[in-house]
Protein backbone atom coordinates (compact mmCIF):
# COMPACT_ATOMS: atom_id res chain seq x y z
CA UNK A 1 0.00 0.00 0.00
CA UNK A 2 1.37 3.04 -1.05
CA UNK A 3 0.18 6.74 0.35
CA UNK A 4 0.36 9.54 -2.26
CA UNK A 5 0.76 13.31 -0.16
CA UNK A 6 -2.55 14.80 -1.22
CA UNK A 7 -2.14 18.93 -2.66
CA UNK A 8 -5.17 20.05 -0.47
CA UNK A 9 -2.76 19.78 2.75
CA UNK A 10 -1.26 23.10 2.16
CA UNK A 11 -4.65 24.92 0.97
CA UNK A 12 -6.11 23.83 3.93
CA UNK A 13 -3.80 25.07 6.40
CA UNK A 14 -2.28 28.64 4.91
CA UNK A 15 1.23 29.24 6.43
CA UNK A 16 1.56 33.03 7.39
CA UNK A 17 5.36 32.69 7.31
CA UNK A 18 7.18 34.05 4.20
CA UNK A 19 7.73 31.05 1.98
CA UNK A 20 11.72 32.43 1.76
CA UNK A 21 11.84 32.45 5.72
CA UNK A 22 10.65 29.33 6.47
CA UNK A 23 13.23 27.69 3.33
CA UNK A 24 16.10 30.25 4.94
CA UNK A 25 15.46 28.62 8.48
CA UNK A 26 16.09 24.96 6.74
CA UNK A 27 19.07 26.37 5.25
CA UNK A 28 20.90 27.38 8.39
CA UNK A 29 19.99 23.88 10.00
CA UNK A 30 17.45 25.23 12.30
CA UNK A 31 14.96 22.22 10.59
CA UNK A 32 15.97 18.56 9.89
CA UNK A 33 13.46 19.14 6.60
CA UNK A 34 12.37 16.04 6.61
CA UNK A 35 8.97 15.24 7.80
CA UNK A 36 8.10 12.97 11.13
CA UNK A 37 7.59 9.62 10.24
CA UNK A 38 10.72 9.60 7.99
CA UNK A 39 12.74 11.16 11.55
CA UNK A 40 11.20 8.44 13.40
CA UNK A 41 12.05 5.82 11.01
CA UNK A 42 15.69 6.53 10.44
CA UNK A 43 15.80 6.36 14.39
CA UNK A 44 14.09 3.08 14.04
CA UNK A 45 16.29 1.94 11.44
CA UNK A 46 19.81 3.23 13.74
CA UNK A 47 18.86 1.13 16.79
CA UNK A 48 15.82 -1.04 16.53
CA UNK A 49 15.85 -2.14 19.75
CA UNK A 50 16.18 1.03 22.11
CA UNK A 51 13.47 2.02 24.07
CA UNK A 52 10.74 3.90 23.16
CA UNK A 53 8.02 4.14 25.09
CA UNK A 54 7.53 2.80 29.39
CA UNK A 55 4.22 3.21 29.98
CA UNK A 56 2.06 1.50 32.84
CA UNK A 57 2.05 -1.68 30.49
CA UNK A 58 5.88 -2.13 30.58
CA UNK A 59 7.86 -1.07 27.59
CA UNK A 60 8.12 -1.05 23.41
CA UNK A 61 11.14 -0.63 21.56
CA UNK A 62 11.50 1.40 18.61
CA UNK A 63 10.99 -1.43 16.35
CA UNK A 64 7.81 -2.70 18.10
CA UNK A 65 6.60 0.97 18.16
CA UNK A 66 6.78 1.50 14.34
CA UNK A 67 5.51 -2.14 14.02
CA UNK A 68 2.33 -1.31 15.59
CA UNK A 69 2.31 2.28 13.70
CA UNK A 70 2.36 1.05 10.46
CA UNK A 71 -0.46 -1.27 11.24
CA UNK A 72 -2.71 1.40 12.51
CA UNK A 73 -1.65 3.58 9.72
CA UNK A 74 -2.72 1.23 6.90
CA UNK A 75 -5.91 0.64 9.17
CA UNK A 76 -6.46 4.24 9.28
CA UNK A 77 -6.89 4.02 5.45
CA UNK A 78 -8.79 1.52 5.11
CA UNK A 79 -11.64 3.52 7.50
CA UNK A 80 -11.29 6.15 5.01
CA UNK A 81 -8.61 8.50 6.74
CA UNK A 82 -6.17 10.23 3.55
CA UNK A 83 -3.28 12.64 3.23
CA UNK A 84 -4.45 15.78 4.25
CA UNK A 85 -7.07 14.72 6.68
CA UNK A 86 -7.54 15.47 10.31
CA UNK A 87 -7.34 12.79 12.96
CA UNK A 88 -9.05 13.86 16.25
CA UNK A 89 -7.10 11.93 19.24
CA UNK A 90 -8.46 11.94 22.88
CA UNK A 91 -6.37 9.00 24.35
CA UNK A 92 -4.53 8.92 27.83
CA UNK A 93 -0.55 9.01 28.23
CA UNK A 94 0.57 5.60 26.65
CA UNK A 95 1.70 3.87 23.67
CA UNK A 96 -1.30 3.77 21.82
CA UNK A 97 -0.89 7.51 21.99
CA UNK A 98 2.45 7.62 20.63
CA UNK A 99 1.80 5.13 18.24
CA UNK A 100 -0.95 6.87 16.79
CA UNK A 101 0.90 9.81 16.36
CA UNK A 102 3.19 7.96 14.04
CA UNK A 103 0.58 6.13 11.98
CA UNK A 104 -1.66 9.55 11.17
CA UNK A 105 1.93 11.63 10.33
CA UNK A 106 3.19 7.69 7.88
CA UNK A 107 -0.24 8.47 6.63
CA UNK A 108 0.51 12.46 5.43
CA UNK A 109 -2.98 12.89 7.55
CA UNK A 110 -2.81 15.78 10.31
CA UNK A 111 -3.37 14.58 14.21
CA UNK A 112 -5.53 16.71 16.57
CA UNK A 113 -5.03 15.25 20.17
CA UNK A 114 -7.27 16.97 23.33
CA UNK A 115 -6.52 15.19 26.91
CA UNK A 116 -9.32 13.31 28.11
CA UNK A 117 -11.36 14.74 30.53
CA UNK A 118 -12.27 17.72 28.48
CA UNK A 119 -16.18 17.38 27.66
CA UNK A 120 -17.95 15.76 24.87
CA UNK A 121 -19.53 19.27 23.97
CA UNK A 122 -15.79 20.42 23.57
CA UNK A 123 -14.55 17.22 21.61
CA UNK A 124 -17.47 17.77 18.83
CA UNK A 125 -16.23 21.87 18.97
CA UNK A 126 -13.25 21.16 18.39
CA UNK A 127 -13.73 17.97 15.43
CA UNK A 128 -16.39 19.75 14.32
CA UNK A 129 -14.54 22.87 13.65
CA UNK A 130 -11.20 21.09 12.24
CA UNK A 131 -13.12 19.04 9.77
CA UNK A 132 -11.71 15.61 11.34
CA UNK A 133 -12.11 12.84 9.34
CA UNK A 134 -12.17 9.91 12.29
CA UNK A 135 -11.67 10.28 15.95
CA UNK A 136 -9.94 7.90 18.12
CA UNK A 137 -11.50 7.95 22.03
CA UNK A 138 -10.86 5.94 24.72
CA UNK A 139 -14.05 3.63 25.29
CA UNK A 140 -14.01 4.46 29.36
CA UNK A 141 -11.27 6.92 30.72
CA UNK A 142 -11.97 7.40 35.21
CA UNK A 143 -16.08 6.91 34.63
CA UNK A 144 -16.30 9.19 31.20
CA UNK A 145 -17.28 6.83 28.01
CA UNK A 146 -15.80 9.06 25.86
CA UNK A 147 -16.36 6.48 22.60
CA UNK A 148 -20.19 6.01 23.11
CA UNK A 149 -20.99 9.41 24.07
CA UNK A 150 -18.86 10.84 20.82
CA UNK A 151 -20.83 8.11 18.75
CA UNK A 152 -24.07 9.07 20.03
CA UNK A 153 -23.62 12.83 19.76
CA UNK A 154 -22.32 12.49 16.10
CA UNK A 155 -25.28 10.28 14.87
CA UNK A 156 -27.76 12.80 16.39
CA UNK A 157 -26.17 16.39 16.39
CA UNK A 158 -25.25 16.79 12.84
CA UNK A 159 -22.08 18.97 13.51
CA UNK A 160 -19.54 16.58 12.35
CA UNK A 161 -20.81 16.03 8.63
CA UNK A 162 -16.94 15.22 7.72
CA UNK A 163 -16.61 12.63 10.65
CA UNK A 164 -16.42 8.85 8.66
CA UNK A 165 -14.92 7.05 12.17
CA UNK A 166 -15.37 7.15 15.95
CA UNK A 167 -12.79 4.74 17.06
CA UNK A 168 -12.76 3.08 20.18
CA UNK A 169 -9.52 2.96 22.28
CA UNK A 170 -8.77 0.72 25.30
CA UNK A 171 -10.65 -2.72 27.24
CA UNK A 172 -14.41 -3.21 27.15
CA UNK A 173 -17.24 -3.82 24.65
CA UNK A 174 -16.70 -1.70 21.55
CA UNK A 175 -20.21 0.96 21.48
CA UNK A 176 -22.72 0.86 18.77
CA UNK A 177 -21.22 2.87 15.84
CA UNK A 178 -17.80 2.34 16.63
CA UNK A 179 -14.75 0.85 14.79
CA UNK A 180 -12.21 -1.43 17.01
CA UNK A 181 -8.51 0.45 17.78
CA UNK A 182 -7.41 -3.03 18.64
CA UNK A 183 -8.75 -4.76 15.40
CA UNK A 184 -6.78 -1.51 13.28
CA UNK A 185 -3.69 -2.52 15.55
CA UNK A 186 -3.85 -5.90 13.50
CA UNK A 187 -3.84 -4.91 9.83
CA UNK A 188 -1.61 -6.29 7.91
CA UNK A 189 1.01 -3.64 6.77
CA UNK A 190 3.77 -5.79 4.86
CA UNK A 191 2.70 -3.85 1.63
CA UNK A 192 2.84 0.03 3.60
CA UNK A 193 4.55 2.62 1.93
CA UNK A 194 4.52 5.99 3.70
CA UNK A 195 3.78 9.20 2.77
CA UNK A 196 6.33 12.04 1.83
CA UNK A 197 4.72 15.29 3.04
CA UNK A 198 6.69 18.32 2.78
CA UNK A 199 7.78 19.34 6.44
CA UNK A 200 6.70 22.70 6.14
CA UNK A 201 3.03 21.59 5.93
CA UNK A 202 1.08 20.71 8.44
CA UNK A 203 1.10 17.78 10.83
CA UNK A 204 -0.73 18.45 14.04
CA UNK A 205 -3.04 20.89 15.53
CA UNK A 206 -2.28 22.27 19.37
CA UNK A 207 -5.03 22.99 21.49
CA UNK A 208 -4.57 26.05 23.63
CA UNK A 209 -5.82 25.46 27.32
CA UNK A 210 -9.30 27.24 26.40
CA UNK A 211 -8.61 30.43 28.04
CA UNK A 212 -10.65 31.71 25.14
CA UNK A 213 -14.67 30.98 25.06
CA UNK A 214 -13.43 28.03 22.55
CA UNK A 215 -10.13 26.87 22.87
CA UNK A 216 -8.09 27.77 19.90
CA UNK A 217 -6.35 25.08 17.44
CA UNK A 218 -3.16 26.13 15.81
CA UNK A 219 -1.55 24.19 12.84
CA UNK A 220 1.71 23.21 13.07
CA UNK A 221 3.99 21.42 10.53
CA UNK A 222 7.09 18.70 10.92
CA UNK A 223 9.98 21.35 11.05
CA UNK A 224 7.79 23.86 13.27
CA UNK A 225 8.19 20.62 15.68
CA UNK A 226 11.09 18.56 14.97
CA UNK A 227 12.86 21.83 14.50
CA UNK A 228 11.65 24.73 16.42
CA UNK A 229 10.09 22.78 19.34
CA UNK A 230 13.13 20.32 19.05
CA UNK A 231 15.96 23.03 19.27
CA UNK A 232 14.37 23.96 22.43
CA UNK A 233 14.76 20.51 24.29
CA UNK A 234 18.10 20.25 22.52
CA UNK A 235 19.91 23.22 24.34
CA UNK A 236 18.54 20.90 27.35
CA UNK A 237 20.70 18.01 26.50
CA UNK A 238 24.37 18.03 27.17
CA UNK A 239 26.54 16.36 25.11
CA UNK A 240 23.60 15.66 22.79
CA UNK A 241 22.37 12.78 25.31
CA UNK A 242 19.69 10.90 24.22
CA UNK A 243 17.05 12.16 26.48
CA UNK A 244 14.59 10.16 28.71
CA UNK A 245 11.67 12.26 29.06
CA UNK A 246 9.07 11.86 31.97
CA UNK A 247 6.08 13.43 30.76
CA UNK A 248 3.48 14.23 33.73
CA UNK A 249 1.62 16.16 31.18
CA UNK A 250 -0.63 15.01 28.84
CA UNK A 251 0.56 14.28 25.00
CA UNK A 252 -2.47 15.52 23.91
CA UNK A 253 -2.17 18.64 25.29
CA UNK A 254 0.32 21.74 23.79
CA UNK A 255 3.35 20.93 26.06
CA UNK A 256 2.93 17.28 25.15
CA UNK A 257 3.47 18.22 21.35
CA UNK A 258 7.60 17.78 22.32
CA UNK A 259 6.91 13.92 23.27
CA UNK A 260 6.87 11.67 19.88
CA UNK A 261 7.23 14.83 17.67
CA UNK A 262 10.38 16.06 19.80
CA UNK A 263 11.93 13.67 22.29
CA UNK A 264 11.45 10.62 19.63
CA UNK A 265 11.30 11.59 16.21
CA UNK A 266 14.10 14.08 16.62
CA UNK A 267 16.28 12.92 19.44
CA UNK A 268 15.56 9.50 19.09
CA UNK A 269 14.99 9.65 23.36
CA UNK A 270 12.67 7.63 25.24
CA UNK A 271 8.95 8.38 26.60
CA UNK A 272 8.17 7.50 30.53
CA UNK A 273 4.37 7.69 30.29
CA UNK A 274 2.05 7.84 33.43
CA UNK A 275 -1.94 7.74 31.96
CA UNK A 276 -2.59 10.30 34.53
CA UNK A 277 -1.16 12.50 37.07
CA UNK A 278 -0.66 11.82 40.84
CA UNK A 279 2.24 12.42 43.57
CA UNK A 280 2.95 9.16 44.13
CA UNK A 281 3.23 7.87 41.34
CA UNK A 282 5.34 10.31 40.09
CA UNK A 283 7.70 9.88 42.29
CA UNK A 284 7.55 6.34 41.87
CA UNK A 285 8.07 6.51 37.95
CA UNK A 286 11.04 8.70 38.96
CA UNK A 287 12.89 6.08 40.94
CA UNK A 288 11.80 2.97 38.71
CA UNK A 289 13.06 3.96 35.49
CA UNK A 290 15.40 7.31 36.46
CA UNK A 291 14.53 9.58 33.46
CA UNK A 292 17.19 12.55 32.29
CA UNK A 293 13.91 15.05 32.57
CA UNK A 294 10.46 15.41 34.16
CA UNK A 295 8.02 17.53 32.36
CA UNK A 296 5.25 18.79 34.04
CA UNK A 297 3.74 22.33 35.91
CA UNK A 298 4.86 23.96 38.76
CA UNK A 299 1.81 22.83 41.09
CA UNK A 300 2.65 18.86 40.12
CA UNK A 301 6.27 19.52 41.49
CA UNK A 302 4.90 21.45 44.46
CA UNK A 303 2.72 18.45 45.05
CA UNK A 304 5.85 16.39 44.82
CA UNK A 305 7.97 18.33 46.93
CA UNK A 306 5.18 17.70 50.01
CA UNK A 307 5.26 13.98 49.82
CA UNK A 308 9.05 14.42 50.60
CA UNK A 309 8.88 16.06 53.90
CA UNK A 310 12.55 15.19 55.03
CA UNK A 311 13.82 16.13 51.78
CA UNK A 312 15.28 13.19 50.29
CA UNK A 313 14.37 12.53 46.90
CA UNK A 314 14.90 8.48 45.35
CA UNK A 315 18.23 8.29 43.80
CA UNK A 316 17.96 9.71 39.90
CA UNK A 317 19.63 10.33 37.12
CA UNK A 318 17.94 13.86 36.76
CA UNK A 319 19.66 16.48 34.02
CA UNK A 320 16.08 19.06 34.70
CA UNK A 321 12.89 19.60 35.39
CA UNK A 322 11.29 21.43 32.42
CA UNK A 323 8.19 23.21 34.15
CA UNK A 324 5.49 25.68 32.47
CA UNK A 325 1.75 26.29 31.99
CA UNK A 326 2.46 29.10 34.77
CA UNK A 327 5.45 31.01 36.59
CA UNK A 328 7.74 28.96 39.06
CA UNK A 329 8.43 31.28 42.06
CA UNK A 330 12.13 31.22 43.08
CA UNK A 331 11.30 29.67 46.90
CA UNK A 332 9.88 26.57 45.14
CA UNK A 333 12.87 26.32 42.92
CA UNK A 334 15.47 26.78 45.03
CA UNK A 335 14.25 24.02 46.84
CA UNK A 336 13.02 21.51 44.12
CA UNK A 337 17.04 22.16 42.69
CA UNK A 338 18.12 21.07 46.45
CA UNK A 339 15.95 18.22 46.74
CA UNK A 340 16.17 16.28 42.78
CA UNK A 341 19.89 17.74 42.54
CA UNK A 342 19.07 19.16 39.14
CA UNK A 343 18.83 21.85 37.08
CA UNK A 344 15.07 23.15 36.88
CA UNK A 345 13.95 24.78 34.33
CA UNK A 346 10.95 27.45 33.91
CA UNK A 347 9.87 27.37 30.13
CA UNK A 348 7.68 30.32 28.77
CA UNK A 349 5.89 28.99 26.11
CA UNK A 350 2.54 28.88 24.57
CA UNK A 351 0.44 27.36 22.08
CA UNK A 352 0.45 29.82 19.87
CA UNK A 353 3.92 30.02 18.89
CA UNK A 354 6.50 31.46 21.74
CA UNK A 355 9.25 29.87 23.52
CA UNK A 356 11.94 30.69 25.77
CA UNK A 357 13.94 29.26 28.77
CA UNK A 358 17.06 30.05 30.88
CA UNK A 359 18.82 26.45 29.97
CA UNK A 360 20.65 24.04 32.23
CA UNK A 361 22.48 27.37 34.55
CA UNK A 362 23.28 26.04 38.17
CA UNK A 363 21.00 29.16 39.04
CA UNK A 364 17.69 30.51 36.55
CA UNK A 365 17.42 33.13 35.49
CA UNK A 366 14.89 34.28 37.75
CA UNK A 367 17.44 33.99 40.21
CA UNK A 368 20.70 35.56 38.23
CA UNK A 369 18.91 38.62 38.90
CA UNK A 370 16.13 38.50 41.08
CA UNK A 371 15.66 42.59 41.61
CA UNK A 372 16.97 44.11 38.69
CA UNK A 373 13.50 44.30 37.00
CA UNK A 374 9.92 43.72 37.18
CA UNK A 375 8.07 40.23 35.94
CA UNK A 376 9.67 37.13 35.58
CA UNK A 377 12.87 36.85 33.93
CA UNK A 378 12.84 33.64 31.56
CA UNK A 379 16.18 33.68 29.32
CA UNK A 380 17.56 35.05 26.55
CA UNK A 381 15.51 33.95 23.16
CA UNK A 382 17.60 31.16 21.25
CA UNK A 383 17.06 32.23 17.48
CA UNK A 384 17.29 28.46 16.42
CA UNK A 385 13.23 28.50 18.34
CA UNK A 386 11.97 31.94 17.56
CA UNK A 387 13.18 35.50 17.86
CA UNK A 388 10.96 37.85 20.31
CA UNK A 389 10.52 41.42 20.18
CA UNK A 390 8.25 43.79 22.57
CA UNK A 391 5.92 45.60 20.37
CA UNK A 392 4.88 48.55 22.71
CA UNK A 393 1.54 49.19 23.75
CA UNK A 394 -1.10 52.17 22.12
CA UNK A 395 0.04 55.29 23.75
CA UNK A 396 3.53 53.29 25.26
CA UNK A 397 6.83 54.47 25.18
CA UNK A 398 10.11 52.83 24.06
CA UNK A 399 11.15 50.74 27.20
CA UNK A 400 8.05 50.16 28.95
CA UNK A 401 6.23 46.35 28.97
CA UNK A 402 4.92 46.00 25.99
CA UNK A 403 2.92 42.82 23.86
CA UNK A 404 5.49 40.07 23.55
CA UNK A 405 5.39 38.82 19.64
CA UNK A 406 7.54 35.96 18.27
CA UNK A 407 8.49 34.48 14.87
CA UNK A 408 10.81 31.83 14.02
CA UNK A 409 11.91 28.11 13.11
CA UNK A 410 8.76 27.02 15.38
CA UNK A 411 6.21 29.42 14.34
CA UNK A 412 3.18 27.56 13.45
CA UNK A 413 1.21 27.98 10.17
CA UNK A 414 -1.95 29.29 11.07
CA UNK A 415 -5.21 29.12 13.44
CA UNK A 416 -7.78 26.68 12.13
CA UNK A 417 -11.37 27.27 11.29
CA UNK A 418 -10.82 30.93 12.63
CA UNK A 419 -9.56 33.23 10.13
CA UNK A 420 -10.80 35.95 12.80
CA UNK A 421 -7.77 34.46 14.84
CA UNK A 422 -5.23 35.03 12.22
CA UNK A 423 -6.19 38.47 12.03
CA UNK A 424 -6.16 39.23 15.88
CA UNK A 425 -3.24 37.64 17.00
CA UNK A 426 -0.92 37.12 13.71
CA UNK A 427 0.64 39.82 10.96
CA UNK A 428 1.27 40.49 8.15
CA UNK A 429 4.65 39.00 8.11
CA UNK A 430 3.66 35.47 10.15
CA UNK A 431 4.86 37.28 14.03
CA UNK A 432 2.47 35.72 16.40
CA UNK A 433 0.90 38.19 19.03
CA UNK A 434 1.22 36.32 22.23
CA UNK A 435 -0.91 38.47 24.07
CA UNK A 436 1.54 38.39 26.94
CA UNK A 437 3.11 41.60 28.01
CA UNK A 438 7.17 41.41 28.89
CA UNK A 439 10.17 43.08 28.42
CA UNK A 440 13.78 42.49 27.00
CA UNK A 441 16.66 43.20 29.68
CA UNK A 442 19.53 45.78 27.94
CA UNK A 443 21.55 41.75 28.06
CA UNK A 444 18.40 40.68 26.14
CA UNK A 445 16.93 38.80 28.90
CA UNK A 446 13.27 38.41 28.27
CA UNK A 447 10.98 39.63 31.27
CA UNK A 448 7.19 38.03 31.23
CA UNK A 449 5.10 40.87 33.23
CA UNK A 450 1.43 39.53 32.92
CA UNK A 451 -0.94 38.58 30.43
CA UNK A 452 -3.29 41.19 28.68
CA UNK A 453 -6.70 39.40 29.00
CA UNK A 454 -5.52 38.25 32.65
CA UNK A 455 -4.90 42.32 33.97
CA UNK A 456 -7.67 43.23 36.17
CA UNK A 457 -9.25 46.50 35.79
CA UNK A 458 -10.33 47.90 39.69
CA UNK A 459 -11.95 51.05 38.85
CA UNK A 460 -10.17 51.78 35.77
CA UNK A 461 -6.44 50.70 37.05
CA UNK A 462 -5.05 47.89 35.82
CA UNK A 463 -3.28 45.22 37.84
CA UNK A 464 -1.36 42.24 36.75
CA UNK A 465 -1.95 39.03 38.48
CA UNK A 466 1.26 37.49 37.48
CA UNK A 467 3.03 40.92 39.26
CA UNK A 468 1.48 40.46 42.52
CA UNK A 469 1.80 35.95 42.21
CA UNK A 470 5.40 36.90 41.86
CA UNK A 471 5.41 38.95 45.36
CA UNK A 472 2.98 36.60 47.60
CA UNK A 473 5.24 33.60 46.64
CA UNK A 474 7.79 34.79 48.21
CA UNK A 475 5.45 35.06 51.83
CA UNK A 476 6.68 32.22 54.48
CA UNK A 477 3.17 30.75 54.55
CA UNK A 478 2.27 30.49 51.11
CA UNK A 479 3.22 27.19 49.17
CA UNK A 480 0.85 28.21 45.59
CA UNK A 481 -1.07 30.89 44.72
CA UNK A 482 -2.76 32.01 41.96
CA UNK A 483 -4.48 35.50 42.03
CA UNK A 484 -7.82 35.96 39.68
CA UNK A 485 -10.41 39.06 39.26
CA UNK A 486 -14.30 39.11 40.36
CA UNK A 487 -16.43 40.84 39.66
CA UNK A 488 -17.66 43.74 42.00
CA UNK A 489 -20.31 46.44 41.22
CA UNK A 490 -18.37 48.93 43.35
CA UNK A 491 -15.41 48.81 41.18
CA UNK A 492 -15.88 46.89 38.08
CA UNK A 493 -13.33 44.41 39.39
CA UNK A 494 -11.05 43.51 42.74
CA UNK A 495 -8.36 41.33 42.63
CA UNK A 496 -8.59 37.60 44.80
CA UNK A 497 -5.44 35.97 45.81
CA UNK A 498 -6.21 31.90 45.85
CA UNK A 499 -3.47 30.59 48.42
CA UNK A 500 -2.51 27.14 49.40
CA UNK A 501 -0.70 27.49 52.66
CA UNK A 502 2.12 25.85 53.46
CA UNK A 503 1.36 22.80 55.80
CA UNK A 504 0.85 23.98 59.43
CA UNK A 505 0.33 27.79 58.68
CA UNK A 506 -2.96 29.79 58.23
CA UNK A 507 -2.14 33.15 56.27
CA UNK A 508 -4.50 36.43 56.59
CA UNK A 509 -4.78 38.29 54.03
CA UNK A 510 -3.88 41.51 56.46
CA UNK A 511 -0.32 39.54 56.64
CA UNK A 512 -0.33 38.96 53.05
CA UNK A 513 -0.50 42.83 52.29
CA UNK A 514 1.85 43.37 55.14
CA UNK A 515 4.32 41.15 53.23
CA UNK A 516 3.30 43.11 49.67
CA UNK A 517 3.72 46.83 51.58
CA UNK A 518 7.43 45.31 52.24
CA UNK A 519 8.26 44.36 48.81
CA UNK A 520 7.04 48.03 47.93
CA UNK A 521 4.23 46.73 46.24
CA UNK A 522 1.79 49.93 45.59
CA UNK A 523 -1.33 49.49 47.43
CA UNK A 524 -3.72 49.35 44.76
CA UNK A 525 -2.34 46.11 43.39
CA UNK A 526 -3.32 44.51 47.26
CA UNK A 527 -5.54 41.34 46.36
CA UNK A 528 -8.97 41.95 48.83
CA UNK A 529 -10.04 39.20 49.14
CA UNK A 530 -8.32 35.80 49.76
CA UNK A 531 -9.65 32.44 49.10
CA UNK A 532 -7.81 29.47 51.45
CA UNK A 533 -7.37 26.59 48.85
CA UNK A 534 -6.80 23.56 51.32
CA UNK A 535 -6.07 20.67 48.82
CA UNK A 536 -4.35 21.77 45.80
CA UNK A 537 -4.66 24.47 42.89
CA UNK A 538 -7.22 22.98 40.56
CA UNK A 539 -5.66 22.23 37.08
CA UNK A 540 -7.25 22.17 33.38
CA UNK A 541 -7.17 18.49 31.58
CA UNK A 542 -4.06 20.39 29.83
CA UNK A 543 -2.31 20.18 33.50
CA UNK A 544 -2.40 24.26 33.54
CA UNK A 545 -4.26 25.88 36.58
CA UNK A 546 -7.53 26.39 36.06
CA UNK A 547 -8.15 29.99 36.41
CA UNK A 548 -11.85 29.65 35.47
CA UNK A 549 -12.49 26.96 38.01
CA UNK A 550 -11.13 29.42 40.59
CA UNK A 551 -13.18 32.68 39.58
CA UNK A 552 -15.72 30.51 40.10
CA UNK A 553 -14.93 29.39 44.02
CA UNK A 554 -14.03 32.68 44.76
CA UNK A 555 -17.52 34.45 43.22
CA UNK A 556 -19.24 32.05 45.39
CA UNK A 557 -17.35 32.47 48.55
CA UNK A 558 -17.74 36.69 48.05
CA UNK A 559 -20.65 37.06 46.26
CA UNK A 560 -21.95 40.65 46.96
CA UNK A 561 -19.45 41.96 49.87
CA UNK A 562 -17.95 44.98 48.89
CA UNK A 563 -14.12 45.41 50.50
CA UNK A 564 -12.77 49.16 51.66
CA UNK A 565 -10.57 50.48 48.70
CA UNK A 566 -6.48 49.84 49.25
Amino acid sequence: MTVQSSPRLSSRFHDLVPVALRRAWAAEGHCPDLDLYALFRARRIADPYAMAVIDTHGEVSYAELDHRARCLAVGLAEAGVCPGDVVGVQLPNGREAVATDLAVAALGAVVLPFPVGRGSREALSLLGRSGARAAIVATEHRGVEHARELAELSASSGELPALRAVIAAGPGSVPDGCLSLADLFRTDASAFTPARPDPDTATRILVSSGSETEPKMVAYSHNALAGGRGNSLASLLPDGMRPRCLFLVPLGSAFGSSGTAVTLARHGGSLVLLDHFTPDGALEAIRAHRPTHVLGVPTMVRMMLDRLPDGHAPQTRLTALVLGGSALDAATSDEARRTFDCAVVNLYGSADGVHCHGGLSTRNAADEAPDSGPGIAVGRPDPGVCEIRIAPLPGGTSGEAGEIIARGPMTPLCYVGAPELNMRYRTADGWVRTGDLGMLDADGTLRVVGRLKDIVIRGGANISPAEVEGELSSHPDVRDVLCVGVPDPLMGERLAACVVPRPGRKPELESLCAHLDARGLERRKHPERLLLVTDELPLTPAGKPDRAALRERVAAEFPTEHAQAG
